[in-house]
């Protein structure tokens, strides 16, 4: 749709604009690039496979690389998409064309709580608000809307003042330009602009600065409805736009019954959190932006954990006027947001630099003086304190370099001691934030020449359901038609980390309207107890042991109605002790689950004895939210017979989901049956913990006999799911002065939460993957799964495997470092080779891992680009870049041995048509589409003959859940299997009829009375591992792949953008190419998340603040690397998977660990400018916080931390 709408209204963009576009989006899976490529197409700008940047030989399209088969670039065909014809558009409706020429009436629209009024002209609204003081008043609802959904704000009576012609007119002053308060954001952007271009430059330097604020400022969806006097009103002190007018002197004018005042926008304005001087019936007519004079400055800046559609972490506005013909600073405005409960102005900085020489005493001073006044208590909320407070400095910092070289120009002389100007090396200070547009490649291995054109295994086909999705035509669990009589529930849960259930009060919640029952642990007929270890319940009874613990539902008529009667349900808790919120606290109390797991191979203490060097250290590595776009839906439909039970799941495991509500139910499996469609992404999250949300829904359904649906919203699908583990890793690993790894020791421990859930084997892959791909002949790896009182966390895409190998390469940098040496000859040095023994005992086989290193060193130009990002830091100061190389090494299979094994069911219709079901779900990560193509191979029929149409209990039974990565490989052979049963009983037909047609063969066993029904069925051979004598093979193979990544950070804010990264991938012979660049892409970027930018923010009493899109921030269009390039490794077929494949579903997540260590090298650059070498801690993600902390200079040290112990902190590391 935003595509759309920018092409309604631009039918030639830019890709800037295409970009600009996309702002307020979000996308989980592709990794964005797909999108944006697509989307090239309509660019008038946009060209070619790399956007026509990559002149010389590194365009694919000059590429004179030797190979067996040809290399191909295309993963789709423009010239088959259908042209855009403005023409064919549909007509907009006439009579909404002229509306705007009717005179407005009101409109009032009454609700169960809540009345709605649009008034016609300026006179109504000021009698609505003398009549209601308290209303609302509401142009884009995108604060008020909000606050009622998420801080459970009610508001009787709200007023919609967008029509009024008043407050949406624009008028230039002589003073400035002055926009009524319900003009949008969009709006004030585009006056500003024009009048940048029109008016002289110093007049218009305070709209640069809003335009600057405004680039950044949410998504272009909500700019199109938010209003700039809304922004006002709502007195945030994170705004983006207050400390811009608060530090202009922008004016206000407001309206009621009894008149009209102007006021400028001084330090009164705000009085305290949320609040303003503005009288109860008074509203905002206008605000007055002004013009700048000349020998005034003025700039803005903003600091958030995301660049794009992200509220600030520290915002400000700064202004000064200079006397004329002179450096002397004449008046001075600094104004911040994020440093107080309201916006404030540094007055007694101010005070003191008002008649002082802008020079470099004036900025020592100024530091010190800000450092004082815009100080904040340690536990003030928000957290983050040294960062926001040396961000004050770092702004100023960079407003001074600004102002100094514009006031070195505009007074074009020497005669005012200004110095040598600003330094070169400081330049990169005064720079707003600038990206290219992106560009990519992608490379693959094309098909043989000789194969059929019917056969699409290799090809680039797209997904079978991406038509549907990209139309929202596409049927999710909720998107499934009301069943007759159907009832929503709404859950309840704890808000209590560690507590006694004392009582549970439904008085309130059934005088709701709607209201039909409360459903609770005395309403389940079997068992209450459940999860994957059965040590946790289906609805809490006497103990709650997090915050999020299930304790009962609402059900009612509707969802609305169920969720406000739920917020009714009052419960009486007695408080527990102890409550173990992070890892630390599990260690300090002995909380663990189970006994720790131990791998150890060779002598580790004669290793140390032998190492040159021992280096000691630790990393915390936070957890991550799945944030899948579809949040956990369940649809529960009893039959009315015999306890049978059908349900609606979004899952990857019907299987778990059918044995939890059938024990939960009492009733034997097979009265239960669990259909899925299709899953708007999984990630890991839906293979567990879905299935207890799917129990409740079915034990309520059970209660009220009724069809039930749930559909969870985020901040509840946040609350109550977990995630991916937080770890924590200490090392200690001894290596020779060459950097050669003689010894290691390493621990890790994991938060794994309030019960165990699939926590063991996400610790088991850590400790196999502790190694990465480095040969370490003397190590022990031990696991500790710590029990706290978080919700249970459980299954991520890479389970383990990306925590255990971050650690390692941790050590690795270490160890680089310590030596003096670049940090990719040491990995280079340390690389497995062909038919080495991994440190839990499995032989490495067809290891393809240092052609992959190879390959990504040559087509990255990694050596040539050391250098100059080397000459790049030698000549900046502020700005550095970093360049790192990463493998990865991922074993491919379940650990418990028991799921490696799939079955399919293959169905022939005398038609030639084929229905196919498999074990497998289909979340979004074109499993169906690559089992088709299986199936067509198999077959040796078209893919447009078979469909999958959903995967089902009562079909194929036992199923193991999607996860691992292993789906293609377990049910395709389950696939191929069946098929082959198809074809052996089709020979006979065939032979007789060898140029019949597959309809001819179909029909003439039918006629004969064949099975056109086969099974099949698979299990990986081969695979089984024992702890306890370090010996067997967990794994039927590992995928491999190396990553080089380049990034560029900026010293004093914290900010970095990624401008390259080159992968290259094995993924054997790729079933589908365009599938799997898609899956690798979409990794990374997942990664990149996990390791940059993704951050759980948790109280210290165990709750969870991050609960949304709002808090929570994953990577955003603008967060892809500006260069982004895929090559998947050629001519290396894999013998242990469906066609020579391989996974690609989590291998290539860890790659993005490039990113953080191409982070780690430009922070140690910028360090060494402050004298600062050696060893660092930089725990994940690194977040702006992390990176600027680690910058350490004059300005950190003014804002030391304060002694861990003497204060209750906002949040805590968990």
């Amino acid at each position: 749709m935003s595509m759309y709408t920018l092409l309604h209204n631009n039918p030639e963009p830019t890709m800037e604009e295409i970009e600009n576009a996309f702002q307020g989006n979000l996308c989980r899976c592709t990794g964005y690039r797909p999108i944006l490529e697509g989307y090239r197409t309509f660019a008038k700008d946009g060209g070619g496979c790399c956007g026509q940047k990559a002149k010389d030989q590194s365009c694919c399209m000059n590429s004179t690389k030797e190979q067996s088969l040809p290399v191909s670039s295309v993963l789709f065909n423009p010239a088959e998409f259908q042209p855009l014809d403005p023409t064919q558009e549909p007509i907009f409706p006439p009579e909404l064309l002229i509306s705007k020429n009717i005179p407005l009436k009101q409109l009032c629209f009454k609700g169960e709580r809540v009345t709605w009024i649009q008034p016609s002209d300026l006179n109504e609204l000021l009698a609505l608000k003398a009549q209601y003081p308290e209303a609302k008043l509401v142009v884009g609802n995108t604060e008020v809307g909000i606050e009622m959904k998420q801080k459970n704000m009610l508001y009787p009576v709200i007023i919609a003042p967008a029509k009024i012609p008043e407050l949406t007119s624009v008028r230039l002053t002589e003073e400035g330009i002055s926009f009524g308060a319900a003009c949008s954001l969009t709006c004030v952007e585009e006056v500003l602009s024009k009048a940048v271009t029109e008016r002289p430059y110093y007049q218009t330097q305070v709209f640069q600065a809003i335009l600057e604020q405004l680039r950044w400022f949410a998504g272009q969806q909500i700019r199109n409805v938010a209003a700039i006097g809304g922004n006002i009103m709502t007195a945030s002190p994170i705004s983006d736009l207050n400390p811009v007018l608060l530090a202009s002197g922008s004016r206000l004018t407001f309206i009621s019954n009894e008149g009209k005042r102007t006021i400028q926008m001084d330090d009164t304005f705000f009085t305290g959190y949320r609040k303003t001087l503005v009288k109860p019936q008074e509203i905002l007519l206008s605000v007055e932006i002004p013009y700048t004079r000349k020998l005034e400055y003025f700039s803005a800046f903003k600091q958030a954990s995301r660049r794009e559609d992200d509220i600030a972490i520290v915002t400000c506005g700064m202004r000064v006027k200079f006397k004329e013909g002179s450096h002397q600073v004449e008046d001075v405005q600094l104004s911040y947001g994020g440093m107080a409960p309201k916006t404030v102005l540094a007055k007694r900085t101010c005070k003191e630099l008002t008649g002082r020489e802008w020079n470099e005493q004036l900025l020592r001073e100024a530091c010190l003086l800000l450092a004082d006044e815009m100080s904040l208590c340690p536990e003030a909320p928000g957290g983050m304190v040294e960062f926001r407070r040396t961000l004050t400095l770092s702004f100023f910092f960079k407003f001074y370099l600004t102002v100094l070289q514009k006031l070195f120009v505009d007074l074009n002389t020497n005669d005012f001691n200004l110095g040598d100007h600003v330094p070169v090396k400081h330049r990169s200070a005064t720079e707003l934030f600038h990206k290219d547009s992106p560009s990519s490649i992608q490379l693959f291995q094309e098909v043989p020449k000789g194969q059929s054109p019917e056969d699409m295994v290799g090809r680039p086909l797209m997904h079978v359901s991406a038509a549907k999705q990209v139309c929202g035509e596409a049927v999710y669990c909720d998107d499934l038609p009301c069943f007759e009589n159907e009832l929503f529930l709404a859950l309840v849960t704890s808000t209590k980390a560690h507590a006694k259930l004392v009582s549970i009060d439904t008085t309130e919640a059934q005088c709701m309207p709607g209201f039909v029952c409360f459903v609770s642990a005395q309403d389940i007929p079997g068992e209450n107890i459940t999860g994957v270890f059965h040590d946790e319940t289906v609805f809490a009874k006497d103990v709650v042991e997090c915050v999020g613990h299930i304790v009962g539902g609402v059900v009612a008529d509707t969802k609305e109605h169920a969720q406000r009667a739920a917020k009714a349900v009052k419960i009486t808790y007695e408080e527990l002790t102890p409550i173990i919120i992070t890892i630390q606290e599990a260690i300090e109390k002995q909380s663990f689950y189970g006994t720790p797991k131990k791998i150890e191979k060779g002598n580790v203490q004669h290793g140390f004895k032998e190492a040159d060097h021992i280096v000691e250290g630790e990393i915390h590595i936070g957890g991550q939210e799945h944030f899948y776009l579809e949040t956990n839906c369940a649809i529960a439909v009893p039959k009315g017979e015999d306890g049978e039970m059908e349900l609606f799941v979004s899952t990857q495991n019907p299987r778990e989901a059918q044995s939890f509500v059938a024990g939960a139910l009492g009733v034997p499996f097979n009265r239960i049956v669990v259909r899925v469609k299709r899953l708007g992404g999984g990630f890991g999250g839906k293979e567990s913990r879905s299935n207890l949300f799917s129990t409740v829904v079915a034990v309520a359904a059970h209660k009220t006999r009724r069809p039930i649906r749930c559909m969870l919203d985020r901040d509840e699908d946040m609350l109550i799911t977990g995630g991916r583990h937080p770890f924590l890793g200490r090392y200690k690993v001894g290596f020779m002065k060459n950097g050669r790894v003689v010894a290691l020791e390493v621990t890790h421990y994991s938060n794994a939460g309030s019960c165990q859930d699939l926590s063991h084997a996400v610790m088991d892959r850590s400790l196999f993957h502790a190694d990465n791909t480095y040969k370490i002949p003397n190590i022990r790896v031990v696991g500790y799964v710590c029990k706290t009182n978080l919700p249970s966390n459980t299954a991520f895409r890479g389970f383990g495997g990306p925590q255990g190998m971050l650690i390692a390469e941790c050590w690795m940098n270490d160890i680089a470092v310590t030596c003096g040496l670049p940090a990719e000859e040491v990995r280079k040095l340390n690389l497995y080779e062909e038919g080495d023994l991994t440190h839990f005992n499995q032989r490495l086989e067809e290891f393809t891992l240092q052609r992959c290193w190879e390959e990504c060193l040559m087509s990255s130009r990694f050596h040539q680009r050391k250098k100059q990002i080397e000459e790049f830091n030698r000549q900046q100061r502020w700005k550095k870049r970093g360049l790192a190389i990463i493998p990865t090494k991922f074993g491919i299979s379940f650990t418990f041995t028991v799921l490696n094994q799939a079955g399919a069911l293959v169905h022939v219709y005398t038609d030639g048509s084929v229905l196919l079901t498999h074990g497998g779900t289909e979340m979004g990560q074109g499993l169906h589409t690559k089992m088709i193509q299986v199936a067509s191979r198999a077959l040796g029929i078209p893919t447009s003959k078979i469909h999958i149409s959903e995967t089902s209990t009562n079909t194929v039974p036992n199923t193991s859940p999607t996860a691992a990565s292993v789906s293609s490989d377990l049910n395709g052979m389950a696939i191929y299997n069946a098929c082959q049963t198809i074809l052996q009983r089709l020979e006979p037909f065939k032979a007789s009829k060898p140029k019949g047609s597959w309809e001819d063969w179909v029909n003439a066993a039918y006629e004969d009375r064949v099975s056109l029904s086969a099974t099949g069925f698979y299990k990986t051979p081969d695979i089984g591992y024992s702890f306890e004598k370090n010996e067997g093979s967990p794994y039927s193979y590992f995928s491999y792949g190396v990553a080089c990544s380049e990034v560029e950070i900026d010293c004093l804010t914290g900010d970095h953008k990624n401008l390259r990264t080159d992968i290259v991938m094995d993924v054997g012979t790729s079933l589908n190419p365009a599938i799997d660049i898609g899956q690798i892409e979409g990794a990374f970027v997942q990664g990149l998340g996990l390791f940059t930018l993704e951050e759980l923010r948790y109280s210290p009493e165990g709750n969870l603040y991050t609960q949304g899109p709002g808090s929570y921030k994953i990577p955003a269009f603008g967060d892809i690397s500006t260069e982004f390039n895929v090559s998947l490794l050629r001519d290396h077929p894999n013998s242990k998977a469906i066609y020579s494949s391989k996974a690609v579903g989590e291998p290539p997540l860890f790659l993005s660990a490039s990113i953080f260590f191409a982070i780690k090298d430009a922070i140690a650059t910028a360090r060494a400018e402050s004298g600062l070498t050696g060893l660092f801690r930089l725990d994940s993600p690194a977040t702006p916080e992390r990176i600027r902390n680690a910058c350490v200079d004059d300005f950190t040290k003014l804002c030391p931390p304060a002694e861990p112990g003497t204060f209750k902190p906002w949040n805590v590391r968990v």
